[in-house]
């Protein structure tokens, strides 16, 4: 099987008509039209160098310790990851006593006419705060979460306040948030390092609110609505949170465990489903074989054994390196 498909046929036959200039402008353009196939498919393997996303990291929880990352300071729009932030918040009121799993909450039409994503809520109809949960984290409702920031702080403004504050606390500096949904707003943006301490304090302080996410379905007036999560069930995954918006292409966290290591995986910015799976499906079969070595995981993903240098970067070395030669040359010529 050929590598490139078929060109078009743009040069003539030898029963042709057309003149020699012609015939040769045509074997040009057709010349051309191959080096451009080249050229794209070429490309497109050098953009896969490593993972195909945007920005990722890698922790096993059990050890604390980062096994990849790559550009995981990168500001990039957190879409619906920001319902996890959310649903840490609903769960400080539970524990502060001023919500139960059990307390109704009055569906209001603000919450009921937030567009995207939607556990299909009703204005006027009571939901549990249990089941917006549900509708929050497994169906990554914006209809839920909004609920639940109204139901908290009565006002969407106060909730992101309290979001914000939240955020600072836990070391999350360069993220901003702008609602409770994660839809999109100008200056929300968040880093995969942050959404990292974001979900490590979340599953620290509350165990079993990150189960929630671990279930592929819940049902409302009888109806089902099934997880976001392609990954639920494969490779012992067991959460955490995806996210989509045009902005921030396709994010995903991913929690899952072998034994007695635990693994923590945040993807920003993948292009398409396809690809955020490629780069889940690499850094799950890396983090799995290779739980305590990043050297190892970043020479199965990356192929070398260091992270790329910067050009600056090399520049910086290269000089110290200059400079430390300049005085071994000092100190012999005076020990001479």
């Amino acid at each position: 099987m050929s590598l490139f498909p078929a060109a078009p046929r743009l040069c003539p036959g030898t029963d042709s008509n057309l003149s020699a200039d012609r015939e040769k402008r045509c074997c040009g353009l057709r010349l051309l039209f191959l080096a451009l196939l080249v050229f794209l498919v070429l490309g497109s393997q050098a953009a896969w160098a490593g993972i195909p996303v945007r920005a990722a990291i890698m922790m096993n929880m059990t050890t604390g310790r980062i096994l990849y990352q790559k550009n995981a300071d990168k500001a990039i729009p957190p879409a619906s990851l920001t319902k996890l932030m959310t649903s840490f918040l609903v769960h400080d009121a539970i524990a502060a006593g001023r919500l139960s799993m059990g307390t109704k909450v009055r569906i209001p039409r603000e919450a009921a006419r937030v567009g995207g994503s939607s556990m299909h809520l009703r204005t006027g109809e009571r939901v549990t705060v249990a089941k917006l949960l549900q509708g929050t984290l497994i169906s990554s409702g914006n209809d839920a979460a909004t609920a639940l920031a109204l139901k908290v702080s009565g006002r969407q403004k106060h909730f992101v306040d309290a979001m914000n504050t939240k955020a600072a606390r836990l070391g999350m500096k360069r993220t901003r948030f702008r609602n409770p949904t994660g839809l999109p707003a100008a200056g929300q943006v968040t880093t995969a390092r942050d959404m990292m301490r974001l979900s490590l304090a979340y599953m620290a302080r509350y165990p079993r609110a990150a189960k929630i996410s671990s279930l592929r379905t819940y049902y409302h007036r009888g109806r089902a609505h099934n997880t976001t999560n392609p990954f639920l069930g494969t490779r012992g995954v067991n959460g955490l949170k995806t996210g989509f918006t045009l902005s921030s292409g396709y994010n995903i966290i991913l929690t899952t465990q072998r034994g007695q290591n635990k693994l923590l995986i945040v993807l920003l910015g993948a292009s398409s489903k396809y690809r955020r799976a490629v780069a889940a499906q690499a850094l799950l079969d890396a983090g799995l074989r290779y739980p305590n070595s990043a050297t190892q995981v970043r020479k199965l993903i990356d192929g070398k054994s260091k992270r790329q240098l910067t050009s600056k970067q090399k520049i910086s070395k290269q000089k110290k390196y200059v400079a430390k030669k300049k005085k071994r040359v000092k100190r012999k010529s005076s020990a001479r």
